[in-house]
């Protein structure tokens, strides 16, 4: 369970005091992430404020994030949820802050959406993801908030180097090739805005067992950025060929229902068109570092569940050898 800061029963009731969301019924640490310390966190739904979330919730510590950071993420749920994107509310205090301190660490509340992450999507589930997806950046459009990304190209440049002595030696040749080779290319053309820079099969809830999308969680990568690669990140976690093979790409039908999805809603320009293959690279980079220096280098924990490099370095290598084979839809 990636549970940096344990919160106890006794603590968290303590804390519930700060809100008018009822008193605490149950706490469970949440066995995914590693970034944060996440509670599924229940109360009996009599407080003033718990009435439309039936008492359920979430609570997470932010184990890296600064309370001056935080402001942009929780705004930004807020600010898609008021406009019809489902993504988790968060929870005003008594003094109507979303932000407090618990245990030494900024922490939050929000409601706890409907619906289960599924990790072998249906053509029509990923077409719902890219509408979905379309959908939140379309809404985001007038968040006046910004956010640089923190794990943009400077941050993979300058990581490369602590991570590259656990590395043979022609894995260390691709990442410093894929580096110079993005290094090499500008995306400063591309449509920007408010973008989640996270959307894995295990931050979409789909309620029953069709393609309707109950929520969309964890947005503590969100950022300010090309709208591009946050398509990016999606089509090459939602569309990989077949997760257990190491030499699988992606599935061509799959993306193509994932970018059908999402270009009904915002359509893709002639600079998109002509960066996507290289954005599909970059986000395969930034994934393959960040799981490498999570690896390789992880910060103290109760118990950490590290994802396997391996996935997103064969990904990247598939990109390298295939250009092209996956294109965006026209308009």
């Amino acid at each position: 369970m990636a549970v940096f800061t344990t919160v106890t029963s006794d603590q968290a009731a303590a804390w519930l005091g700060r809100y008018a969301l009822g008193s605490l019924v149950g706490l469970e640490g949440i066995p995914s992430g590693i970034e944060n310390t996440n509670y599924f966190l229940t109360t009996d739904g009599t407080g003033r404020d718990a009435g439309s979330t039936s008492g359920r919730y979430v609570l997470t510590l932010f184990e890296k994030l600064t309370a001056a950071e935080l402001p942009f993420y929780l705004g930004l749920m807020a600010h898609l949820a008021d406009r019809g994107v489902p993504t988790p509310r968060p929870m005003p205090d008594v003094d109507g802050r979303w932000l407090g301190e618990l245990n030494g660490k900024p922490a939050a509340i929000v409601a706890r959406l409907s619906g289960r992450s599924v990790m072998a999507p249906t053509v029509l589930q990923c077409r719902a993801v890219g509408q979905t997806l379309g959908r939140m950046h379309a809404a985001g459009l007038d968040y006046a908030a910004t956010m640089a990304n923190p794990r943009g190209p400077r941050w993979w440049t300058s990581t490369a180097p602590l991570i590259e002595r656990f590395l043979p030696p022609e894995h260390c040749r691709l990442l410093q090739a894929e580096i110079a080779f993005q290094a090499s290319h500008r995306f400063d053309r591309l449509p920007r805005g408010p973008i989640h820079a996270d959307l894995f099969r295990d931050n979409v809830l789909f309620d029953g067992e069709g393609a309707q999308v109950g929520g969309v969680i964890d947005f503590y990568f969100a950022c300010t950025d090309v709208l591009l690669f946050d398509v990016a990140v999606a089509v090459n976690d939602w569309c990989r060929a077949d997760q257990s093979v190491p030499a699988a790409g992606i599935d061509p039908t799959s993306a193509a229902a994932l970018l059908d999805g999402y270009v009904a809603v915002r359509p893709f320009d002639e600079a998109e068109q002509g960066a996507w293959s290289a954005m599909l690279r970059a986000a395969a980079l930034r994934f393959w570092v960040s799981r490498l220096f999570d690896f390789h280098l992880p910060r103290p924990g109760e118990i950490v569940h590290a994802h396997d490099p391996a996935h997103f370095r064969d990904l990247l290598a598939w990109h390298v050898a295939h250009p092209g084979r996956i294109t965006l839809p026209c308009a």
